[in-house]
């Protein structure tokens, strides 16, 4: 095989070997940046940190009087869901960890229901489609929509899925992310003692 510009081709692959030598370089030093993060002592770990990238922590606050949507389109005040205890729980469909909960929580219902109020509360989705989701998850509980996101800016939510657990007069005493059936259960009961 005769090729036709020896020098470009040997121009060529001697460009081609100084990248490999060099990307070989930066890799095995690691780049120049130094290391921006260790973590030293875990118990340093904020779980609220106050940067803007979390959930308010709402315990102790009184429960934030809005206007939700209900199914027909009619206004719901939150006012009205005082006088009882309460489990909120905020969801939309388009998020993993509410998907895996709604059973817990629908679970959890069918156990308490007689006892303490369930809300769901879906600031993103339509009304068919909340529905829709929400049952194929076996949850039969009231559900209302945050239509101008009311709610959710009143909580400062910015990761979801959120729970508050009310008292009967409207204080909330528990707030949770993600949560398993056993913790619901746990806070559930807690939050009894704390409506006797």
């Amino acid at each position: 095989m005769k090729i036709a510009r020896p020098r470009l081709l040997a121009g060529s692959l001697a460009v081609a070997a100084l990248i490999v030598v060099g990307f070989a370089v930066v890799v095995a030093n690691g780049g120049d940046d130094p290391l921006d993060a260790t973590l030293t002592d875990s118990r340093q770990v904020v779980e609220f940190p106050d940067d803007g990238l979390a959930n308010e922590d709402l315990q102790g606050d009184p429960l934030p009087l809005v206007v939700l949507g209900d199914r027909n389109g009619n206004d719901i005040d939150t006012a009205s869901f005082i006088g009882q205890p309460l489990v909120i729980n905020f969801w939309f469909a388009d998020c993993p960890p509410c998907a895996k909960e709604l059973p817990d929580f629908a679970e959890a219902h069918a156990e308490f229901g007689d006892e303490v109020r369930f809300i769901g509360i879906n600031p993103r989705d339509s009304i068919e489609k909340m529905e829709r989701f929400a049952s194929e998850r076996g949850v039969s509980y009231e559900l209302y929509r945050d239509d101008f996101a009311e709610f959710t800016d009143a909580i400062g939510a910015v990761n979801f899925p959120i729970t508050l657990f009310v008292t009967p007069e409207g204080r909330i005493i528990e707030q949770t992310g993600v949560i398993d059936a056993g913790d619901l259960r746990t806070e559930i009961s807690q939050l009894l003692e704390a409506s006797a």
